[in-house]
């Protein structure tokens, strides 16, 4: 029987797939960076979105910047959950996206609107093949994902709007060709020390910020050396990406002159927790090494930029059974589950107790750079895994 499922799915998905193509571009063509998560950006991706499930004849509606949308009937309800931001671009240039050799090139190619584009006609190729499926497939397409999901995904639970009737969930994450069922937790703070400006040649008259940071960053890199020891159970390849991570400076700022003693110097410190360890513990060693300091008169802002927990989910469920079958449908490859080395909005759903999943056509590796692709061929093999996941699942009962 699932056979003849996943051979109707593959002619729906073959034909569909200029269509998945141009949808793609039509979304990688508008800049939904974020930051700034600009709020006129944010509303044209979601009348895109709009459009195209209208023009597939999917129920949906918009919640603030949010999409939802729902194909089937009753409570049981699988969840192909996406985001349309995108981190900051390197060039306006990769807002124009192209095709060459084979490979989808823009800005949130491969994180994630390929995949976003790809989850969407999965549910088109389900709702015109025919296929009977006893329950729902539900959209849910968000944005802020890249800064925490304060108005996305968090502005969702607020509304008691995510995962209703949840049996499971699939996100399009650019896994590289494997499975994450699990991820790391996060802290990401930007402190600023303070000081006083003055002319270089009276800095005796200023409070020099940029000494204050150095020393607020070597006391975190005594904390680094010592967190960074420790290494996670779970599997990630690399080797070397077991290891827990404080990785300081991912983003560094200050000062007015080269001749002006710097008033104010911020720099960014991103704390990933493996899932053996506290979040709130882990946070507690981050302020009480920045309240030691102000011990000693060192004046020190910090800003929480993001925070989210790490979360996991069983290799042995019936939605891994069922999406590690289609993979091996689809691809001829067994599946391979691994830990995501970074957050992942399928925390929110785990949390609720279902079995959430990130799988999806692009490569990590290609992600958040200046030349960011993804391969066509994978787009229209990820729609069929998709496809054929929900199929497979919701028609099982």
């Amino acid at each position: 029987m699932r056979s003849t499922i996943a051979e109707s799915l593959l002619k729906q998905g073959r034909s569909d797939k200029h269509e998945i193509l141009d949808f793609a571009r039509t979304l990688i063509s508008i800049p939904t960076e974020n930051p700034p998560g600009s709020r006129p950006e944010y509303q044209r991706c979601v009348k895109a979105i709009s459009s195209k499930l209208s023009e597939i004849g999917l129920e949906h509606a918009t919640h603030g910047d949010c999409v939802t949308a729902h194909f089937g009937t009753g409570k049981r309800t699988l969840y192909f959950h996406g985001h349309y931001d995108t981190v900051p671009a390197s060039s306006k240039d990769q807002f124009e996206p192209c095709v060459r050799r084979g490979r989808l090139y823009g800005r949130g190619s491969s994180d994630m609107k390929g995949g976003l584009a790809a989850m969407i006609y999965a549910v088109k190729s389900v709702k015109e093949s025919g296929v009977d499926i006893k329950g729902r497939i539900g959209l849910t397409i968000v944005p802020d994902e890249e800064t925490g999901g304060r108005r996305g995904t968090s502005y969702l639970i607020r509304k008691k709007l995510l995962g209703r009737g949840g049996i499971g969930m699939l996100t399009p994450e650019p896994t590289s060709g494997i499975v994450w069922n699990s991820n790391r937790g996060s802290i990401t703070l930007r402190i600023t020390a303070k000081g006083k400006s003055a002319h270089a040649g009276l800095q005796h008259q200023g409070i020099n910020a940029f000494e204050n940071m150095l020393k607020t960053a070597n006391a975190l890199l005594t904390l680094k050396r010592k967190v960074e020891r420790r290494k996670t159970k779970f599997k990630i390849e690399p080797q070397a990406a077991t290891h827990s991570i404080l990785l300081l400076g991912g983003r560094v700022e200050g000062g007015s002159n080269f001749n002006v003693v710097p008033e104010d110097c911020s720099f960014t410190v991103d704390r990933r927790i493996n899932p053996e360890e506290d979040l709130e513990t882990e946070k507690n060693a981050l302020f009480s090494t920045v309240d030691r300091l102000r011990k000693n008169r060192l004046e020190l802002q910090v800003e929480t930029l993001q925070e989210g927990w790490s979360s996991s989910s069983s290799e042995d469920s019936p939605v891994a059974r069922a999406l590690a079958e289609s993979i091996k449908k689809i691809t001829g490859k067994s599946a391979q589950f691994e830990m995501c080395p970074g957050l992942l909005e399928t925390r929110f759903y785990a949390k609720r107790g279902i079995p959430a999943y990130a799988y999806g056509p692009g490569l990590l590796s290609a992600s958040h750079g200046p030349e960011e692709y993804v391969e066509t061929e994978r787009i229209y093999s990820g729609a069929a895994i998709y496809a054929l996941t929900a199929a497979c699942l919701l028609s099982a009962s």
